[in-house]
Order: C-alpha cells, then sequence, then structure tokens
C-alpha cells in the first residue's frame, strides 16, 4: 500500500501545476500570470526535493519539462488549452506502466494474493484502461471546450470515473474471493483465512 500511495502522491503533485494554473487564469484571466506562476509552481516543487536531499523521480522530471514546454506553447499562442493537454499525456503514462501484468497485486492483502490473483490482473487492466480513456477525454475537451467548461467536466469525470472503477474491482474481487473461500476443503480454508487474521493482527 504504501508504494501505491506513493504513486498516488506523485500523480497528484505532477497535476498540481496545472491545477494553480487553472485557478490563476480563471481568477484573473491573465494568461501570462497564470503560466509564469505555474511554471515557477513546478520548478519550485523541484527545488524542494534537492534542498531535501530527496532523489527526483523520472515522473517528477517529465512534469517539469512539460511545465515548461506547454506553459512557453500558451506564452507564444495565447492559448491555454496547451496546459490543459498536459494531463493527457500523464495518463497515458501511467496507463502504460499500469499495462504491467499483475501490477495490482502487490498492493492486495495476502488473502487476496492468494485467492484472486487472476481477477486482480483484470482489475488492474481495467485501471489502465481508464488512464487511456482518461486522457482521451481529457484531450477532447480541452481542444474542443472552453476552459471553463474544463474546469468543470474534468475535476468530476475524474473523481466520478476512479470511484467507480476503485469500487467497482473491490466489489468483483470480494464477491469472487468469498465464493471461492466457501468452496474449498476446510482445511485449506481456515488456513486462508489465517492470512486475513495475521494481516489484521499486523497492521493492528
Amino acid at each position: 500500500m504504501k508504494h501505491f500511495l506513493e504513486a498516488a502522491r506523485l500523480l497528484v503533485l505532477d497535476l498540481a501545476s496545472t491545477l494553480v494554473f487553472l485557478v490563476l487564469f480563471l481568477l484573473t484571466h491573465n494568461t501570462a500570470l497564470a503560466v509564469g506562476v505555474g511554471i515557477a509552481f513546478g520548478v519550485a516543487q523541484i527545488g524542494i526535493q534537492f534542498a531535501r536531499g530527496k532523489r527526483i523521480d523520472t515522473m517528477e522530471w517529465l512534469s517539469l519539462f512539460l511545465v515548461v514546454t506547454a506553459g512557453t506553447a500558451t506564452l507564444l499562442t495565447h492559448d491555454p488549452r496547451f496546459v490543459l493537454f498536459k494531463p493527457s499525456v500523464i495518463y497515458a503514462i501511467v496507463g502504460c506502466v499500469m499495462l504491467k501484468r499483475g501490477w495490482l497485486n502487490r498492493y492486495l492483502p495476502p488473502i487476496a494474493q492468494t485467492v484472486v490473483p487472476d481477477v486482480a490482473i483484470i482489475v488492474g487492466y481495467a485501471w489502465a484502461g481508464l488512464m487511456f480513456v482518461s486522457a482521451a477525454v481529457n484531450a477532447f475537451v480541452a481542444l474542443t471546450c472552453e476552459v471553463t467548461t474544463w474546469a468543470v467536466v474534468m475535476p468530476i469525470y475524474g473523481i466520478v470515473s476512479k470511484v467507480v472503477v476503485f469500487v467497482g474491482g473491490f466489489v468483483v474481487m470480494r464477491l469472487i474471493a468469498r465464493r471461492r473461500v466457501r468452496a474449498m476443503p476446510e482445511a485449506e480454508r481456515e488456513a486462508v483465512l489465517a492470512l486475513d487474521r495475521g494481516a489484521a493482527s499486523a497492521t493492528g
């Protein structure tokens, strides 16, 4: 779970500069100011990492590169959609990472890793699919709609779509796991349930 939360943290931090740009642009309608602060925010994120002596991940360097290039393109063309297109690149990259077979299994409790690893593979692919669809949806909205429309549509879509996939995947794995555990011979069932109890006591 630690690695999963770290990945989520990096994704949030990566999108933060876009959100900073968006808020400033909507409040001031000043493209140069919004882009400048957005770029400064992205540079500051890397600077803070350096100051703390922390390793800069490839994804963070890519984020900075995208902030600068998208911001520069926006300043040259006065078109804020270049900045709004950035999340599509990030979604696509995350989707490619999630295409790795079984990536989700390592984040599951021991009982799920034992009973439904095959189902987790399918759910992992569903997450990858969501990332690619999100990249396409973001690109479409960014290129065809106003900034104010993007600001309303994408946050709602992002939250709802991820909640649906998360809850759906959890429910499917839990239902199938229960059915498989009940169908096991008693000795095997007790051994599997012991994994769950052991994990609970370790975290408690």
